[in-house]
C-alpha cells in the first residue's frame, strides 16, 4: 500500500496561518484586553516602540485591534460555512437520493440564487433590515448553502448505487438512516472540503459588509471594520489600513489553499477506489 504525501509547504503554511487566526479568535479578550481603550493623549501615531504597527486616530494599538478583530472575523465566517454546510446537507441528501421531484425542486431553488449575486444581495437584504451581525450570518448562510446543496446532491448521485446501499435496502432500513448513518459518511470529505471554500467566502464576504457599515457596530473590533474606519488614516499611518487588509487576505488565501488540498485529496481517493 502506498503511504500517504505528505502536504507540501504552501498547505504547511497555510495551516500555520489558520492556526494563529484560530488562538486569536479564541483568546483575544485574555492576549489583548485593553485593544478597544482609547489614549486621545497618544492620538495618531506610526510604528514605534510599544507600538509595533503604530496607532489610529484615537491612540489604539492597531496590532491589538488586529488580534481583537479574529474574534468576529473568523468565528462569524465559520458559523457561514458550518451553517450553509448544514442547510445544504439537509437539501442536498434527500434531492441527490430520492431523484424526481425532490431533485428538481431543490436543484430550480439553487439556480435561483446561483443567479443571485450574493454580496449585492447580503447588502440589499442587511440595509433595508438595519445591518447587524447576526442579520449578517443569516442572510450569507442561505446564499451559501446552494453551493453545499449541489455537492452532496452529486456526491449522493455517485454513491446510491453502490453495493453497500443496495444491501441497506434489501434490510428495509428507512431512508432517512440510509442517508445520514450509511450514505453521509463517505460523503463527509467532500462536504467537509467545500466548508474550507466557504469559509473563505464567508470571511471576505462578512468583511466587505462590516466595511460598509452592515456588520459589526462601530467601535468594534474587527479586520473588515478597522479597515473602514482607519482608509482616512492611510498617509499618516498606512498600517493601519494595510494590516487588517493583509489580515483578511492572508487568512482567506489560507482557507482556500487548504480546501483545495482536502479537495484534490478527496478526488485522488475516488480514482483509487
Amino acid at each position: 500500500m502506498k503511504p500517504a504525501s505528505r502536504p507540501p509547504l504552501t498547505v504547511l503554511a497555510a495551516l500555520l496561518v489558520l492556526a494563529v487566526a484560530a488562538v486569536c479568535a479564541a483568546f483575544a479578550p485574555w492576549l489583548v484586553p485593553g485593544a478597544t481603550e482609547q489614549d486621545l493623549m497618544t492620538g495618531l501615531t506610526g510604528p514605534g516602540p510599544g507600538h509595533p504597527l503604530g496607532t489610529d486616530d484615537l491612540g489604539r494599538d492597531v496590532l491589538e485591534l488586529l488580534v481583537a478583530g479574529a474574534r468576529t472575523a473568523v468565528p462569524g465566517a465559520l458559523a457561514v460555512a458550518l451553517g450553509s454546510m448544514i442547510l445544504g446537507n439537509l437539501i442536498g441528501l434527500p434531492a441527490g437520493y430520492f431523484g424526481g421531484w425532490a431533485d428538481t425542486l431543490a436543484m430550480r431553488w439553487a439556480d435561483l440564487m446561483f443567479s443571485l449575486p450574493a454580496l449585492l444581495v447580503a447588502i440589499v437584504v442587511a440595509g433595508v433590515l438595519g445591518g447587524g451581525y447576526g442579520l449578517a450570518i443569516l442572510v450569507l448562510v442561505v446564499l451559501f448553502a446552494p453551493t453545499d446543496a449541489r455537492v452532496v446532491r452529486g456526491a449522493v448521485l455517485e454513491q446510491r448505487h453502490r453495493p453497500y446501499v443496495e444491501a441497506a435496502l434489501l434490510k428495509s432500513l428507512p431512508a432517512w438512516r440510509i442517508m445520514i448513518r450509511i450514505i453521509w459518511p463517505n460523503i463527509a470529505p467532500v462536504a467537509l472540503a467545500t466548508v474550507f471554500l466557504n469559509f473563505a467566502f464567508a470571511l471576505v464576504s462578512l468583511s466587505s459588509l462590516s466595511f460598509l457599515g452592515l456588520g459589526v457596530p462601530a467601535g468594534s473590533p474587527d479586520w473588515g471594520r478597522t479597515l473602514a474606519d482607519n482608509r482616512a488614516q492611510l498617509v499618516a499611518n498606512p498600517w493601519a489600513v494595510i494590516a487588517p487588509g493583509l489580515a483578511i487576505i492572508v487568512t482567506a488565501a489560507a482557507l482556500n489553499l487548504v480546501g483545495d488540498w482536502l479537495q484534490e485529496r478527496v478526488d485522488r481517493r475516488g480514482r483509487t477506489r
